[in-house]
């Protein structure tokens, strides 16, 4: 991955994760984060990975931000002044649930011992 993808992802995290903070109302109880950032090659493209906790309501969390993308776009239009700008897109974060259940085994593990 180039330099500038890797700026253009973080640069796109930093930015957004204050608008949907401030923006949004998630339901009672559930804590919202921002992983990471992939940026297509061609800057055309931002998938933009999400967890919920609890992890039952991602899928209400996914709805609820992918309903706002429009506005979410906009906002970034105007604070950052970079063309193209990517389109982002609001995906679901599996790497972080696979490590989560690694991390269950391996400690299942060293009870055992």
């Amino acid at each position: 991955m180039s330099e500038r993808i890797q700026r253009v992802n973080q640069l796109i995290k930093r930015e957004l994760g204050p608008i949907i903070l401030k923006e949004i109302e998630f339901p009672s109880g559930v804590l919202v984060t921002l992983t990471r950032v992939e940026t297509s090659v061609g800057l055309k493209q931002a998938k933009i990975y999400v967890s919920a906790i609890p992890r039952i309501k991602l899928d209400i969390v996914l709805k609820i931000l992918n309903r706002q993308i429009h506005p979410f776009q906009q906002k970034l239009n105007k604070r950052l002044r970079m063309r193209p700008l990517p389109k982002i897109i609001f995906v679901e974060e599996k790497e972080t649930v696979k490590a989560g259940e690694i991390e269950k085994i391996l400690i299942g593990l060293n009870s055992k011992r």
